[in-house]
């Protein structure tokens, strides 16, 4: 906490709740540190807790230098470290690890296990700390409604500041808002827009006659059918993906979101390969899928309120929503032979968010090219991608498919 002074006895031995034992809890990057030091003074201060020259120094030598340092540290940070060193096993710590644990650097190389699951951080939970202001309360609420570990509760409520802030969710959501008011201006409608004429006529929307065009493999996610297609969109990639970039930050959150809209257009091409698509639910169905999945894998870790009502009425908004473009897709056409839009999209969606968004969910402030489960993922999804770009070129000549004409 920004700001903060609080005592914390540096004598205890305070260690990290852990879900299932064994698990591992990777020490993470923070510019919030004890002073930075070059490697010959870090090997000073080592040298000076190792008269003997071991290499090696104890945990109870580390937590009396963290007694001599630790005010440079913040009290939940400082927790961390205690726990982290308590949690060694064999009671030393060497060199490498003294510079890492120091540095507060996260490595492949560096990991440090807290095998016993039953203990728990001593001290007051990040739910019961008072005094708060707005801006911390929110903070506090989006920790508990996305990580399930107090550890990295505590560790997110002190290194976030609003900088940046979560800008790509809300300027993809102000410009879907945006494109829908300027062509419900230009077709006089805002329910059903995808009854005009001249909806498809936009250079934004997928259409199987000019999938040659490569940007419409994306930019189909700011035209919507009617305001109720943008309704239920909207809510859903604010309540979930605002959260979730504040977080994990926009790089992350704009690869689960961009792949999950790439696999959405994809997939209809490949599956349902007359119709058009609009509308962002390839990727707001990747977000919710991975949180929802997140959440029922950590469920006893998750301490947001109320989270098996919550989880029901999310998977209800996104039935309703999937239901509406079902009915759509097969609802007579306002100008056939063009169908309406597919609803396949959002199902590219939930796979991308099952698969992919779950890995980076669950690899908070950790190095996603470190994890291999990631790239298991992320090479089966470039597979996808370049077998339905193959898909593109040739299948709709080999099968003859017989397709609207071009709007």
């Amino acid at each position: 906490m920004a700001g903060a002074t609080r005592d914390l006895p540096v004598n205890s031995s305070p260690a990290v709740a852990s879900n299932a034992e064994g698990e591992e809890i990777e020490v993470l990057e923070s510019t919030d540190v004890l002073p930075v030091a070059p490697e010959d003074q870090w090997k000073s201060l080592f040298d000076k807790y190792d008269p003997d020259n071991s290499g090696f120094i104890s945990t109870e030598r580390f937590r009396d230098l963290l007694a001599t340092y630790g005010s440079e540290l913040d009290p939940h940070k400082l927790e961390v470290l205690l726990a982290l060193a308590d949690g060694n096993a064999d009671g030393k710590i060497c060199y490498q690890d003294f510079v890492n644990l120091m540095s507060n650097k996260r490595s492949n190389s560096f990991r440090r296990a807290i095998l016993q699951g039953g203990r728990q951080l001593k001290g007051c939970s990040l739910r019961d700390e008072a005094g708060l202001g707005l801006s911390q309360r929110l903070i506090r609420h989006v920790a508990y409604e996305t990580l399930p570990r107090e550890v990295d509760r505590k560790w997110y409520f002190d290194s976030y500041t609003y900088c940046p802030p979560p800008w790509l969710i809300l300027a993809i959501t102000i410009a879907e808002v945006a494109v829908f008011m300027y062509y419900g201006l230009q077709l006089d409608r805002l329910v059903l827009q995808v009854s005009s004429p001249s909806f498809l006529k936009s250079p934004l929307p997928y259409h199987p006659q000019l999938r040659a065009q490569a940007w419409r493999y994306l930019s189909y996610i700011f035209m919507h059918t009617g305001v109720e297609h943008l309704s239920l969109n909207m809510a859903m990639q604010l309540l979930v993906g605002v959260p979730l970039e504040m977080v994990h930050g926009a790089l992350r959150i704009g690869l689960v979101y961009v792949c999950g809209v790439l696999a959405g257009s994809l997939a209809v091409s490949v599956t349902d390969m007359t119709a058009p698509v609009v509308g962002s639910s390839g990727g707001v169905y990747a977000l919710a899928s991975a949180h929802l999945a997140n959440v029922v894998m950590n469920w006893s870790g998750m301490k947001c309120q109320f989270k098996l009502f919550r989880m029901a009425m999310a998977l209800v908004c996104m039935s309703v929503e999937f239901g509406r473009a079902v009915w759509l897709r097969f609802y007579p056409p306002a100008f056939p032979p063009c169908p309406n839009p597919s609803f396949v999209a959002h199902l590219g969606g939930v796979v991308v968010g099952l698969t992919l968004g779950v890995v980076v969910l669950q690899n908070y402030e950790q190095r996603l090219q470190e994890q291999s489960l990631f790239w298991i993922f992320f090479s089966v999804y470039a597979l996808f991608v370049l077998c339905a770009v193959f898909w593109n070129i040739f299948a709709y000549g080999l099968l003859d498919v017989r397709l609207p004409p071009t709007p």
